[in-house]
């Protein structure tokens, strides 16, 4: 097998005022990656893993060995990094790589990018995500709803950078001719869902045009994030003269449209309204009616004030309701209130106290052992997480 269109684009967003992304495209070897810890430290992150895997595209070793050689690499120079630049310590980046070779695809995954295949019209996600709520997923604590909602949604439990070891995912998966393989960062699957990726990857005729519908798609959905996008086709050994790798600059009429169904728009028509004449009995009866209006009103005065006290008895009692949970940098932190966000960027709780321990410092039965963000007391929230600090010598 080899290597048939392909393309790439990554794009800011419409959220953001920096790319931390990072793209590699270097057939038969491509990856994302997305940096964070800050936007200078996000940004350097991902550069120095795509650097390490663009100088590296070739080799003796096999697939699998190459990805696990080449992660371990941009790990120690991104962790050295760190630790010589005290600004840019605790810096990190996700990585998710794919190399195309004979009849198989070696993928490499650290953190919440991703690398999908389409197959016969089908979508399929290659990769497990490295994240809390993924986590909280397959443990069955959280549905696939709930986890797309849920307050720490970004925290993510490995990344490239964050320690002087890193545990990837590396493992082998067979090619075959149409296939197309799609790898991705967050920015891009938080804001469209399989369907969305499916339209888009099965529309056009080439890779290009691929890659520009999925950001076109994903900036329109909303753009919370960087978003960047590689995607490419497997082929027969014979069709190897049709490689090529197509521009990844888009232009402005590209970006400015969007077919409906990548955003899941239904286009059903609206009902139609229905109306009746009211008959000499029908007033009667409304006239006759009002003289009894007054029970309703009092009926709704009093729910209404019931409903008052009930929001501010959920109020009172949240302010002394605590949970542990993780912030956007992966620490561990005390949360006063309830774990609920009113909309992307305001939440109804606040950090009490946030711990040196990291979430990818534990393992992931003890992640979902302290994440199960039961309401407590502070105190017990606190000795929650002290425990754990403990087990891992946090002082």
């Amino acid at each position: 097998m080899k290597v048939g269109q392909y393309a790439s684009l990554s794009d800011t967003g419409r959220k953001r005022l920096r790319n931390e992304d990072s793209v590699v495209v270097s057939a038969p070897l491509f990856a994302v990656a997305d940096g964070m810890g800050g936007a200078k430290g996000g940004q350097l992150a991902s550069q120095l893993a795509a650097a390490v895997f663009d100088e590296h595209t070739s080799g003796a070793l096999d697939g699998t060995t190459r990805l696990r050689a080449l992660v371990t690499e941009a790990n120690r120079r991104i962790f050295a990094r760190g630790q010589r630049e005290p600004a840019l310590s605790g810096m990190g980046t996700t990585v998710t790589a794919a190399i195309l070779e004979d009849e198989h695809i070696a993928i490499l995954q650290v953190g919440d990018s991703r690398a999908y295949r389409l197959r016969n019209g089908v979508l399929d996600q290659l990769t497990d995500d490295h994240s809390l709520v993924a986590e909280l997923v397959r443990a069955g604590r959280l549905t696939p709803e709930e986890a797309a909602l849920h307050p720490q949604r970004a925290v993510i439990t490995r990344a490239l950078g964050t320690d002087q070891t890193i545990a990837a995912d590396v493992f082998a998966t067979d090619a075959q001719p149409g296939d197309l393989i799609l790898l991705c960062t967050d920015g891009l699957t938080t804001m469209l869902d399989d369907a969305a990726l499916t339209a888009a990857l099965l529309e056009p005729k080439d890779a290009q045009t691929a890659v520009r519908t999925l950001v076109r798609g994903a900036n329109q959905a909303g753009g919370d994030d960087n978003i960047s996008v590689v995607v490419f086709e497997v082929v027969e050994d014979s069709w190897a003269d049709a490689e090529r790798s197509l521009g990844t600059t888009p232009d402005e009429d590209t970006l400015t449209s969007l077919d409906p169904v990548l955003l899941g728009v239904d286009a059903g028509a609206a009902g139609h309204p229905h109306s009746t004449r009211a008959t000499p009995r029908g007033r009667a009866r409304k006239r006759g009616g009002s003289r009894r209006s007054i029970a309703p009103l009092l009926l709704t005065a009093l729910a209404m004030a019931l409903a008052g006290v009930v929001v501010v008895g959920a109020v009172w009692g949240a302010q002394r309701a605590y949970f542990v949970g993780a912030d956007e940098n992966g620490n561990i932190v005390v949360y006063q209130s309830v774990p609920w966000d009113i909309t992307d960027g305001a939440s109804l709780y606040r950090k009490i106290h946030v711990s040196a321990l990291r979430a990818p410092q534990l393992s992931a039965e003890e992640r979902a052992d302290l994440f199960d963000h039961d309401l407590i007391r502070e105190e017990q929230a606190r000795l929650r997480v002290a425990e754990f600090e403990r087990l891992v010598e946090i002082p």
